[in-house]
């Protein structure tokens, strides 16, 4: 799982991480990350940086196609880290 950024709220408090955890779902439909770029049209290098967390956010278009290529809902693809350190 990989979590997309470091933030803090306006009063300076640590904001709980989105964690992808797309890595998660090629595994289970035993699907190749190329595989998966071709078919919801983007390039491996931006599916990449999603699967890494590097990226300040997703198009719904973009979740909508993840999620109907890997039969599958959002909430499988992203999570909230809301440890407190």
């Amino acid at each position: 799982m990989t979590p997309l950024s470091d933030a803090v709220d306006e009063t300076g408090g640590e904001v709980p991480q989105i964690v992808v955890t797309l890595d998660i779902m090629l595994a289970r439909r035993k699907m190749k990350a190329k595989d998966l770029a071709a078919v919801i049209g983007i390039t491996e290098a931006n599916l990449s940086l999603l699967r890494s967390g590097k990226v300040k956010g997703v198009r719904f278009d973009t979740l909508a196609r993840l999620c109907a290529a890997l039969d599958c809902r959002p909430g499988d693809l992203l999570d909230v880290d809301g440890r407190q350190d």
